[in-house]
């Protein structure tokens, strides 16, 4: 169990494992063979909540940032699109914040080549928009609940809507996304008692839980006793549970190792990237709110497509930018000493 949870290689140890792009698509190969299908666009760098572990309460954004507008969104996605870019997930930011999120969801789903459109949520706005999301095209929709206790939720996100929070969760299930993920930072000191009441809360609910290494990131409270690894969960939770790899757990380029408990309507999965680098399987690019692409989420952005796609560029111009900043990829994100003196904020990637 612990062997297949631990399985990942931290290198670059299967150079052509990866999922292929859409017929007639030229691929995003990096020089270490990965093939890139997947973009997490940030539509917003603004967010209703300050979680202890993304944006530390005196963190201030810049008010002179420049955003993508919507025609600008779709227009880089689309070349996106056309270089065999299969999956979209809209991030944050809180992506509900976005005024036009309706807009951008339906002519995204528009776009030639996409199969998945994704949406992750604190869940705050969630409620009274799950229906129109799934109608707009969203079909994969990951939630963040970091506790399930609502003096900690405060505590955690500056806000006391833990009970708002629940209930879009709740809405959720009932609008029937066919893939629903709750997402959990396990903190050290913080939430990881609570691990086991997240298991039980998958025996009667369709959904994964999936617990995630607290990540260091510039003033967000990291220390080493904070990080609690997937491992050592994976051991807590056997001794109450007995787990077994999930049927879902296929796909070469996920990360989250996926379990359930026999007879329970959910699964549980551990995302531990830290302590169980999944690099080598990575199939990952992130276009944030500025228009600026990061390779990797604990690097700085290698490029800013923003300024030529204004100056008019061209879609084979911008794809040439694309393919330049994929193919410098690195083969493996920092190591943790690395991450801990790196400064980047969580806030300011978005997600």
């Amino acid at each position: 169990m612990l062997a297949s949870l631990t399985s990942a290689s931290p290198g670059i140890s299967n150079r052509h494992r990866h999922v292929e792009p859409a017929v007639g698509a030229a691929p995003l190969i990096d020089a270490w063979g990965r093939c890139h299908t997947y973009l997490r666009l940030s539509v917003t760098p603004a967010c209703n909540l300050n979680c202890i572990y993304c944006r530390p309460r005196h963190a201030v954004r810049s008010p002179h940032l420049e955003l993508l507008a919507v025609p600008e969104m779709i227009r880089l996605v689309k070349v996106f699109a056309q270089a065999g870019i299969t999956k979209v997930r809209l991030t944050g930011g809180e992506p509900l914040l976005h005024p036009r999120i309706l807009d951008l969801i339906a002519d995204l789903k528009a776009i030639d080549g996409l199969q998945t459109l994704g949406l992750t949520t604190n869940s705050v706005l969630l409620g009274r928009s799950a229906r129109a999301l799934k109608q707009a095209g969203i079909s994969a929709l990951n939630v963040s609940l970091d506790t399930l206790q609502p003096d900690r939720f405060e505590r955690i996100t500056g806000q006391p809507v833990f009970f708002k929070v629940r209930e879009s969760i709740d809405q959720a299930l009932q609008a029937g996304f066919a893939s629903l993920k709750l997402n959990v930072v396990v903190i050290g000191g913080v939430n990881d008692d609570e691990v086991l009441d997240f298991v039980e809360f998958t025996r009667h609910r369709p959904i994964q839980v999936r617990f995630i290494e607290h990540m260091p990131f510039t003033a967000n409270s990291w220390r080493p006793a904070s990080l609690v690894s997937g491992r050592v969960l994976c051991e807590q939770i056997l001794r109450r549970y007995p787990l077994v790899p999930a049927p879902e757990d296929t796909a070469p380029s996920g990360t989250a190792r996926v379990f359930q408990v026999e007879g329970f309507a959910g699964t549980v999965g551990f995302i531990d990237a830290l302590t169980n680098r999944f690099c080598s399987q990575c199939n990952r690019l992130r276009l944030l709110a500025d228009g600026s692409l990061k390779t990797c989420l604990f690097r700085r952005p290698e490029v800013n497509l923003r300024p030529a796609l204004r100056a008019g560029a061209s879609d084979g111009r911008l794809t040439q930018m694309i393919r330049a900043a994929v193919s410098g990829k690195l083969p493996q994100h920092p190591s943790l000493d690395e991450l801990v003196r790196q400064p980047q904020s969580m806030f300011n990637i978005g997600g």
